[in-house]
């Protein structure tokens, strides 16, 4: 497994300290339990950086999962940092469309509960799920992970990340199947 952590900072966003480590996979792919699967290769990552970071966006959900604990959440609290979940897919919960507008949002609903804000980072594009991962609010997660976002749907901190692991993953390796 390739694990990619880039900081940046913050409000301009460049690179300040990058790691991408490689290793292996110690336990199974099982919908819903990624956390164990991804968490080992993260933190090999994390403790190779030269530069601590204030906050994490997390490419997946944080409370905005079945068990309310999704990888953000696990990786905030052995961090014990402030962790925001930032994912492309919805685990659970309900919606109502929010309008097209750059910035607009509705919340992710799960049985009475608000779990996430299902936000529009882009006029026109797709919407990202935003939840709690760890030591921070909804709004502030909504307000940063915007904040973070340059002219993309994905904020630039996973865009980045991306970009990094990918340059390292060999040609013709077989990708590690995601929900």
């Amino acid at each position: 497994a390739f694990a990619s952590v880039v900081v940046l900072s913050f409000p301009d966003l460049q690179v300040v300290d990058s790691v991408v480590t490689e290793s292996p996979v110690r336990f199974p792919y099982i919908p819903g339990l990624l956390s164990f699967r991804e968490i080992p290769p993260l933190l090999a990552a994390f403790t190779q950086l030269q530069t601590e970071p204030d906050l994490v966006i997390v490419d997946g959900q944080g409370i905005a999962h079945p068990r309310r604990f999704g990888l953000a959440s696990h990786l905030g609290l052995i961090l014990d940092k402030p962790t925001i979940g930032c994912a492309k897919s919805r685990l659970c919960g309900q919606y109502e469309e929010p309008k097209s507008e750059q910035g607009s949002y509705t919340y992710l609903m799960d049985k009475g509960e608000v779990i996430g804000a299902v936000v529009r980072t882009r006029r026109n594009v797709q919407v990202v799920y935003i939840s709690i991962g760890h030591r921070i609010s909804l709004d502030s997660a909504r307000t940063l992970t915007l904040a973070c976002c340059r002219g993309y749907r994905l904020p630039e901190t996973t865009r980045y990340a991306h970009k990094a692991a990918s340059s390292k993953v060999p040609q013709n390796t077989p990708m590690i199947p995601t929900p």
